[in-house]
């Protein structure tokens, strides 16, 4: 199979270079930039993209790749920051631009590049560096400029070498898609022949090897991403899996009867439900930190997971719909990072489970995963739900998580979803859902004053929650939602709506 192996220097936008790759239906995968020769050759890769970072290519400690990545014989594009490290290593030179270059730039190309193949004379591109090429290296020419960089890119034909001081990858540089389709298609000679088909038969095979004859527990929440993930194993291990399904007490309304239903009827999974609510929501008792809830729903997880691993028999496995952008926020691939969150699906089991992780979605985006869904033949209803947290409701409940708190969360919930779909606008909404403030502010109702609690409505739209922008309501959709939710939830007097989009907030308020 033909890849493209993305290193990572630290960029915040290297998950999109790997997605634009895998639209164009090459597959990607990426790894640390400090990975061994041996190692990256294992992967018998297409070929090489270095990634953007935020360092300086001059600074000490800065991010070096192993140089032998040069002598594979396979091409290699650099962005931003691979293009000042490809510089750097192969013997030119990078500076301190007098004149930082940041957002939006005109790019003049030279069209004797097939990187720009198709390319109008002059093109929009997104720029953030503030270094610049002073001395291209030997067998390089400049391919384009800009205003504040004669060198915006550059390439060795010969050995295919190319390098982009823009971002490629980023909306806000329109032809990027095809550049990076040009490295990809013309350069690399890669055919668009990857999609979910590929990538079913490919973890099929990795699952029948990783589990052989033994047997797996799943980690079953009813989201989409455990969901795709139980019927994708089923169908290589059949009924040696076993769905353990926890009501942990913090479920949107009547979702324990729906996922029983769902799975057992439409799905036919091997599935076992168990009622634990009362031990998640004492464990969590007058806790307030995020970040804590977060730690004691995962241990009170594992600790459900393992007695139940128990009451079934002898399990070598557990099978968890974890994500690529789970694994992006809680462990990063390139080296010292701020933990954003910690997932609690993501990282390793207790000794004394003694089971292994198997998570065959590890390397897709949520969007990917609802392919893969439509493939496995899952209703379309289970797959196109909004996305819903691990920790459930525990981190949409700001401060202590009360039954009271969880109720009234429940039920204004549930009003904001079903006004949303009355509208037709469920489809047009990445993720929705309501957040129960304990804020408390002075109200009338039947010409009383009220002193009670706010909630806080979140309507976002993305492709994959690494980025999201605030949905932008009709005024009377909001009014009517706001107006039910006051007048049928009690012990809430305030709705309020979230206009702040990711970066700089998450998608989630915990």
């Amino acid at each position: 199979m033909q890849k493209i192996l993305i290193l990572d220097f630290g960029s915040q936008y290297t998950q999109l270079i790997a997605r634009r790759v895998r639209e164009s239906k090459v597959y990607s995968e990426i790894v640390p930039f400090y990975l061994s020769l041996d190692e990256i050759k294992q992967h018998k890769a297409t070929g090489l993209i270095l990634s953007g970072g935020p360092s300086s290519v001059m600074a000490k400690g800065a991010p070096i790749c192993d140089p032998g990545v040069f002598e594979l014989g396979i091409p290699v594009l650099g962005i931003c920051y691979g293009m000042q490290l490809m510089t750097h290593v192969l013997g030119g030179v990078v500076a301190k631009s007098q004149k930082r270059e940041y957002g939006r730039a005109e790019l003049k190309l030279d069209h004797r590049s097939s990187l720009f193949k198709g390319l109008s004379k002059a093109t929009p591109v997104w720029m953030s560096h503030g270094d610049r090429i002073e001395k291209i290296p030997a067998g390089f020419r400049a391919i384009a400029k800009t205003g504040n960089s004669p060198a915006a890119a550059i390439q060795d034909a010969k050995r295919r070498f190319y390098a982009l001081q823009f971002h490629p990858e980023v909306v806000h540089t329109p032809d990027g898609l095809k550049i990076l389709q040009n490295f990809l298609y013309s350069i690399c000679g890669c055919k668009p022949g990857w999609d979910m088909g590929s990538f079913i038969h490919l973890a099929e095979e990795e699952i029948a090897n990783t589990i052989g004859d033994g047997k797996a527990l799943c980690a079953l929440s009813g989201g989409v991403d455990s969901s795709v993930a139980a019927v994708l194993v089923q169908r290589v291990i059949g009924k040696r899996l076993t769905c353990i399904f926890v009501d942990n007490g913090l479920l949107r309304k009547n979702e324990a009867d729906t996922v029983m239903r769902t799975f057992k009827k439409q799905l036919k999974l091997n599935i076992k439900k168990i009622d634990a609510s009362r031990q998640f929501l004492s464990k969590l008792a007058k806790v307030t930190a995020p970040e804590k809830k977060r730690k004691i729903i995962g241990r009170t997880f594992i600790s459900v997971f393992d007695e139940a691993a128990h009451k079934v028999g002898k399990v070598n496995f557990l099978v968890q719909g974890t994500l690529y952008p789970d694994v992006i926020e809680s462990v990063s691939v390139k080296g010292p990072s701020a933990t954003i969150k910690t997932h609690h699906n993501v990282g390793g089991l207790p000794k004394r489970m003694r089971m292994k992780v198997v998570e065959p979605l590890r390397t897709l985006f949520k969007d990917e995963v609802r392919k893969l869904g439509v493939e496995l033949g899952i209703p379309a209803a289970l797959l196109y739900r909004h996305p819903f947290p691990g920790p459930g409701l525990a981190v949409r409940v700001v401060g202590k998580v009360t039954p009271e708190r969880l109720d009234r969360l429940r039920e204004a919930d549930a009003i904001f979803k079903e006004e949303i779909r009355a509208a037709g606008l469920y489809d047009e909404i990445w993720q929705a859902f309501a957040v129960y403030l304990p804020i408390q502010s002075v109200g009338v109702m039947g010409d009383e004053r009220t002193y009670e609690n706010a909630v806080a409505l979140r309507a976002v739209t993305s492709q994959d929650g690494m980025t999201a922008d605030w949905y932008e309501f009709p005024h009377d959709v909001l009014k009517r939602i706001a107006n039910r939710i006051i007048n049928e939830v009690q012990g809430v007097n305030r709705v309020v709506y979230d206009v702040s989009s990711k970066p700089p907030g998450t998608i989630e308020w915990e």
